[in-house]
């Protein structure tokens, strides 16, 4: 039976869920950012007339754009509401946080199926599945018997090309369990776009959509039929950033913070020495390392090495 596992991060939750040892679906989430499903309290700041849109918000300062708004609602007001889609960060631009107002009868905030709830916390995964899941998406490659697939993040959508030396069939068809794969893998939503090879034969393309719907049948998701062109078009619900979107806008947060997973994993006596690229050294805060030597009952060293790559940090116990 799949089973979700959470590790309480520094720096962030992940959230693996598991089955028979195989990795079925990955989250992460920031404490900082909010995350579908969250219930806040809102200011509503400003409403255009005669719509039910406007914008609101919180504590903080930081703004929400909200639907759905009750008619009796006017700006200058305090209301509860539910996010719905967390913010996502695109090249040169920041797609606010949504939220709906918790009365709203389409709202939902189910902590039943929110996976940082009804996870079992765990000290750590079993080995090496997160690092699937991290360096798959750090890459930004996912290889399959005879080609690999491709992923790239633009403002408009998620595009995925196939490659490989394959017959255009055969590479087509050995590529949709590897997708099936990896879109919950990456924990990817909205618009997507896959660029199979072209297959001119009809009898061609509808064995590949046969085995797109087979391989999908429990993914939640709507899609075309593969065109002339190989092409797919899949819309899925968006939630917030996939694994990929937070590597296109914040690789060196998600480097950081994976440099500290690995700190916390080595055992033994001793100091912790964290070699890191010098791009991360800024993004370890104070407290991040504070709650390192707090957990390991060790002191921790940090040093830079600019020969590193950014997603290469490196943990060794060396004598205090």
């Amino acid at each position: 039976m799949a089973e979700w596992l959470v590790e309480q991060g520094i720096g962030e939750q992940r959230a693996l869920l598991i089955e028979n040892g195989d990795v079925l679906a990955a989250k992460l989430r920031w404490p900082e950012e909010f995350y579908a499903g969250k219930p806040v309290r809102l200011t509503l700041f400003s409403r255009p007339a005669g719509t039910r849109r406007g914008v609101a918000r919180d504590a903080t300062g930081t703004d929400v754009l909200v639907d759905k708004i009750p008619r009796e609602l006017s700006e200058g007001q305090a209301f509860d509401a539910v996010i719905t889609r967390a913010a996502i960060a695109e090249s040169g631009r920041l797609k606010r946080a949504q939220a709906r107002p918790a009365t709203s009868p389409a709202t939902t905030s189910d902590a039943s199926v929110d996976p940082f709830v009804i996870g079992r916390i765990v000290r750590r995964f079993p080995s090496g599945l997160w690092e699937e899941a991290w360096d798959s998406a750090a890459s930004g490659e996912v290889a399959f018997p005879g080609g690999s697939l491709l992923f790239s993040v633009t403002p408009a959508m998620t595009v995925i090309d196939i490659d490989g030396d394959l017959s255009p069939r055969e590479l087509a068809l050995s590529a949709v369990p590897a997708l099936a794969h990896t879109l919950p893998l990456f924990d990817l939503g909205g618009s997507i776009g896959i660029d199979f090879p072209s297959l001119e034969a009809k009898a061609d393309r509808k064995a590949v959509d046969a085995a797109i719907d087979d391989a999908l049948a429990q993914w939640p998701h709507e899609r075309t039929a593969m065109n002339g062109f190989g092409f797919v078009h899949i819309v899925a619900r968006l939630e917030g950033p996939s694994l990929l979107h937070r590597f296109a806008t914040a690789r060196v947060d998600m480097a950081a913070r994976m440099a500290l997973r690995r700190a916390e994993m080595v055992e033994g006596p001793g100091a912790t020495l964290l070699t890191v690229h010098p791009a991360l050294q800024a993004k370890l805060a104070p407290e991040w390392l504070a709650e390192l030597e707090r957990r390991t009952g060790r002191p921790t060293r940090v040093e830079t090495n600019p020969g590193l790559a950014i997603e290469a940090a490196q943990a060794q116990i060396v004598p205090l």
